[in-house]
């Protein structure tokens, strides 16, 4: 398996990060036929779409991890990239280990705190016992406090409140309005009127005042939280779902000209890094003005391979162009709301689009592997 036989030779694309936009490069890269190396630190690609269902709902969090050898063979290499050298066009691995490149796709993606975030040096099955051991504290817990009501927090109280309607949540916001600010008023309302049903509590236009202090992901009975208007609330467990952040640290020294000021890189039309033609950012890491969401990367990926490619033929470049939002936000199992390029959608579709079982099967499908 993998793309070790290239047809043009003297070509070798390393793509850094394998998280959506990165499987999605490489598959395709292996598809063409071009020799290719994809590297990520853990063994496994995270379905992370699916990430907040996985620590509520046990035995999920195996459906969501698919191991990258058995897709890519020798072409998946395990590790930290903790450089790239642009003069000898190598990159360079913590521990020591270079991997020389023709062309380069960045796809790091963005981090941030558990559980909607995994990215840590770690195996399929040390992933996989993470998230069973958040849902064991989420069962310990009468009460649960989400931190941040972007999209993730959301979705954090939705699926929580769906999976134990029993328990107290409450969801805390520096604003007023949920969720991301690209979606229709309408559809933000909506999230917040499917919270209330739910049950869920709602905290808006405040903000935890200490929660440096406070202990997150584990719980701990009658935990005191202040918040900046001088209110305060007791919980057992408290979920940050606030701070995400890019995922620079692998290229930031190498390519310091090209970085906005999110950390995230500067990009062409192509997709080519600034001031570099055979250099690609693909997903969250590139500086693209629209949501950062799993199907913008894989768009950004049939781009920048397609240019590689065409590059090497002497073809025209590809451009890539914004479009209407699309977003869906699953609210638990059996709710969702989103729009569609643009146009509000109907909850019923939401919930048989995504929130059932939140695209799991898709990337099963992309890795061409069985799902267990």
């Amino acid at each position: 398996m993998g793309g070790q036989a290239s047809s043009v030779e003297g070509v070798h694309v390393v793509v850094v990060g394998g998280g959506f936009g990165g499987i999605a490069a490489a598959q395709q890269l292996k598809s063409r036929g071009l020799s290719f190396t994809l590297i990520d630190m853990r063994d496994a690609f995270h379905h992370n779409v699916a990430a907040l269902r996985a620590s509520v709902l046990p035995g999920f969090a195996r459906r969501t991890f698919i191991p990258y050898a058995e897709t890519f063979g020798d072409s998946f290499v395990q590790g930290r990239v903790e450089r790239v050298d642009t003069d000898t066009q190598t990159v360079v691995l913590q521990g020591g280990r270079e991997i020389q490149f023709s062309h380069l796709i960045l796809c790091t993606g963005t981090d941030g705190a558990f559980p909607g975030k995994f990215n840590t040096v770690a195996s399929y099955q040390t992933a996989v016992q993470k998230y069973d051991d958040f849902i064991q504290q989420v069962q310990a817990a009468d009460s649960v406090l989400v931190v941040g009501g972007g999209s993730t927090g959301v979705e954090m109280a939705a699926e929580i409140k769906t999976e134990y309607p029993d328990k107290k949540v409450v969801l805390i916001h520096s604003r007023i309005a949920l969720a991301d600010p690209e979606l229709l008023p309408a559809v933000r309302q909506q999230a917040k009127e499917v919270l209330l049903q739910k049950g869920v509590e709602l905290l808006l236009g405040q903000k935890v005042s200490n929660l440096s202090d406070l202990q997150l992901n584990v719980t701990r009975r009658n935990t005191e939280v202040t918040t900046d208007k001088g209110d305060t609330l007791n919980t057992d467990l408290i979920v940050c779902c606030t701070g995400l952040k890019v995922n620079c640290a692998a290229y930031e020294s190498s390519f310091s000209g090209s970085l906005a000021a999110n950390g995230a890189l500067k990009v062409n039309d192509h997709l080519q890094v600034d001031g570099f033609t055979n250099v690609f950012a693909v997903g969250d890491c590139a500086d693209v003005n629209e949501p950062k969401m799993a199907y913008h990367a894989g768009l950004h990926a049939a781009v920048a391979v397609s240019n590689i490619a065409n590059s090497l033929s002497g073809k025209k470049l590809t451009s890539y162009h914004t479009g209407n939002v699309t977003m869906l936000l699953a609210m638990g199992r059996d709710d969702g709301v989103g729009q569609f390029n643009g146009w509000q959608l109907p909850r019923f579709l939401v919930t048989l689009g995504k929130s059932r079982d939140l695209l799991v099967w898709k990337s099963w499908r992309e890795m061409d592997q069985k799902q267990p």
